[in-house]
């Protein structure tokens, strides 16, 4: 009996033995798993973040200099597109999957634009124009305009120059000779930026026109066009103090287009550049040229604060184009004809997030 229970005792040392191991074999092979899924992703955003800071899932971070406020209220909170139940209807429009045969097939490469030009309190600008300028007390300057919330007329408008600007119609990495960067389908131009941006501007409190007049059927002219259409817009509209002018760029060669893309929440984005003209001379009539970088500064710097590489840098060069009209007036590119609809549209929601804030 003593030897039988001797080896009772000796057998349960032995299997719970044999189950550590086994525990500890089990925790080893799901290391990798979890680097993958979560710390390796926040290690990578710590690259990204202005202090180098690894901040808790909240998608919040400290407000920097008292510049941004970065906590999200519930009511602020980003919509998130939903994706098509059905195949979306591209009659009329280019198809990735659709019949190219005999075509050549080109190339898309994803490209993150990184952070370089003058730092202004972790966004950053290229300075195109030789001048000296504060950029960091202009940040630090109030806005000159200001909107109302739940007003009964627009406080913002959104318009197009370019508005048959395109987009491709899927996220893939490669197009047909066929692809034509333009079209009058406003599911697949910058016009559905446009709506996104619209459609949580008005669920923040800020009225907004979206005005989808046609300007480029000849592309001659068309910033002059646009322009009447503003004028025409903000005479009917007084309320109205922010013009958005929103194109999408073009990147790359013919054979491989380049799109910008940064990720928000595992989903990817487009980038936007955010373009702030100059008038030092006065020979533009664009004498507020500096209420419009402020204005132009505050969005680049809330941007990176709330979403860590959404901004290329902002490009301030010796140019106006419609910035003239008012100091609430800039010309924004969101993504490149080589992203996806879906990644310019899911940016312009985060955009008008930014702009509600910074409103």
């Amino acid at each position: 009996m003593k030897f039988k229970g001797k080896f009772f005792k000796g057998t349960k040392i032995a299997v719970s033995l044999i189950l550590v191991v086994v525990a500890v074999v089990c925790v080893i092979a799901r290391l990798p798993q979890v680097f993958s899924d979560r710390d390796t992703a926040l290690a990578a955003a710590a690259f990204t973040l202005t202090d180098g800071k690894v901040y808790a899932e909240s998608g919040t971070e400290p407000a920097a200099t008292g510049l941004v406020q970065e906590t999200r209220p519930a009511e602020r909170a980003v919509t998130e597109p939903t994706m098509p139940s059905a195949p979306r209807d591209k009659s009329g429009y280019y198809d990735s999957f659709g019949d190219h045969d005999g075509e050549e097939r080109c190339s898309v490469a994803e490209k993150t634009v990184q952070p370089q030009g003058d730092e202004v309190d972790g966004c950053f600008v290229t300075n195109m124009t030789g001048l000296d300028v504060d950029f960091m007390q202009l940040l630090r300057s109030p806005l000159t305009f200001q909107i109302k919330r739940d007003a009964d007329t627009p406080q913002v408008l959104i318009y197009h120059t370019h508005t048959s600007e395109a987009y491709l119609d899927e996220d893939v990495d490669f197009f047909y000779e066929s692809y034509e960067s333009r079209t009058s389908n406003t599911r697949f131009n910058v016009v559905a930026t446009g709506d996104a941006i619209a459609a949580v501007l008005e669920k923040n409190g800020i009225k907004t026109l979206h005005d989808t007049t046609v300007h480029d059927a000849t592309y001659n002219g068309s910033y002059d066009r646009s322009a009447r259409t503003v004028q025409q817009d903000m005479k009917r509209y007084p309320s109205v103090k922010v013009a958005l002018d929103i194109h999408r760029d073009a990147l790359g060669t013919e054979d491989c287009k380049i799109k910008t893309v940064f990720e928000h929440n595992g989903r990817k984005a487009a980038q936007i550049m955010i373009l702030a003209g100059c008038d030092p001379d006065n020979e533009r009539g664009f004498d507020h040229w500096r209420s419009n970088l402020n204005f132009a500064l505050k969005l680049q710097h809330t941007a990176e604060k709330l979403y860590p590489g959404m901004t290329r840098p902002l490009d301030f060069g010796c140019f106006a184009y419609n910035e003239y009209l008012c100091d609430g007036s800039l010309l924004i590119e969101v993504g490149t004809d080589a992203n996806s609809v879906d990644e310019a549209t899911y940016t312009g929601q985060l955009l008008a997030d930014v702009l509600a804030r910074v409103l």
